[in-house]
């Protein structure tokens, strides 16, 4: 069985330490490069959030619509400052009343949807100022994510193509040209998987091609370290990974993470081989529930089927940082189900899992 993350999560904890040694500590100007010019400010921790800023848009009003609302969040957790969270609201109120700016990046066809999305929004945007005039803290958190996902619905009618091409070279594994929704059924309880292919859509093809197959029913959990990781996908017998039947050959699922800035993914090299230490992946693991592709330690080309749930602990998580970035292929969040993924251990089952949402973005590998 492959030594999947052996050594990176066996060393976390040192890692760490010696990260603090070599910031805290000021020896004649040296510097650790690894982590010099850490991102200021807090890492995004909620995979919505983070789903939501990943895709392919330019649209500035509705941008500022969404960072004023998710600036909710950080006001709340600061002492409660109404003031400040009111002036947030206040603001996504006045974008909302500009509708034209907002549906200038709409598609015509899809502009009816996007008129009626941002009825809706404004409608629970005026409860949610209602819930801050009251200073009920639970009900604010309540109408600031049901207004955040109606954000999310209209930033996914803006995406008018796929972003980029991908390489030839992979023209022979399926891809995931867009986003879908994987229902995941365990023995403990449902969780929900949103799966980005805009940024990985190699990874994500190929997870959602072994879902539609139905490879991943019936799977144990194999292995599972608190506050790191919980891992499944290694089939029954001697193989480790998914045998093509119309091969017969191991698919082999090649490294792929997209850069901040960057127009197209990363293929084969880790962030550190690449010589961009300080660079952020678009899809970062920095929210619990983050889902990305195992694979053997010393390959960065030999994922395949098994895939693992980060189980994101902040303590152990510098701010806009993490040790796995740019090593492992992220490719979705889990949406809905956190509190079951909590309950989750080695031995446990995924009993099924069904695309219920995007079937129609998967891409067939075109064969040699």
């Amino acid at each position: 069985m492959f030594n999947f993350l052996k050594s990176w999560l066996k060393n976390t904890f040192i890692t760490l330490l010696l990260v603090v040694l070599f910031l805290g500590i000021n020896t004649a100007g040296w510097t650790f490069s690894s982590y010099a010019g850490l991102p200021a400010g807090n890492a995004i921790t909620d995979g919505k959030a983070i789903l939501r800023y990943a895709l392919p848009i330019d649209n500035k009003p509705v941008r500022e619509l969404q960072a004023s609302l998710e600036d909710i969040s950080n006001q709340l957790r600061a002492a409660r400052r109404w003031g400040a969270v009111s002036k947030d609201v206040g603001k996504a109120s006045r974008i909302l009343n500009n509708p034209a700016q907002l549906l200038a990046s709409v598609p015509d066809e899809r502009k009816p949807q996007a008129e009626a999305l941002i009825a809706q929004l404004k409608s629970k945007v005026s409860d949610l100022q209602k819930a801050v005039e009251d200073k009920n803290r639970d009900l604010v958190r309540e109408k600031q994510a049901d207004a955040l996902d109606l954000v999310g619905d209209l930033e996914e009618l803006m995406v008018q193509e796929f972003p980029f091409e991908v390489p030839k070279e992979y023209s022979n594994l399926p891809q995931l040209k867009g986003r879908a929704t994987v229902e995941i059924k365990t023995n403990k309880g449902t969780i929900t998987v949103v799966v980005d292919g805009y940024n990985a859509p190699i990874t994500a093809g190929n997870f959602v091609d072994l879902v539609q197959r139905g490879f991943y029913n019936g799977l144990e959990f194999t292995r599972a370290e608190e506050s790191y990781f919980l891992q499944t996908g290694d089939p029954p017998g001697k193989e480790v990974g998914f045998i093509d039947p119309k091969t017969g050959k191991y698919r082999a699922i090649p490294l792929e993470y997209r850069i901040v800035g960057d127009k197209e993914p990363t293929y084969g090299i880790t962030l550190e081989q690449a010589g961009r230490y300080t660079d952020l992946p678009v899809l970062p693991f920095s929210a619990y529930g983050t889902v990305a592709m195992a694979r053997p330690e010393n390959d960065n080309n030999g994922g395949s089927s098994q895939f693992f749930f980060f189980l994101y602990e902040p303590e152990l998580t510098p701010a806009g940082r993490n040790l796995l970035d740019g090593r492992y292929s992220v490719f979705g969040y889990v949406t809905e189900g956190q509190e079951v993924l909590r309950k989750l251990k080695a031995g446990d089952k995924i009993e099924s899992a069904k695309v219920v949402k995007g079937a129609e973005n998967l891409v067939e590998p075109q064969q040699a």
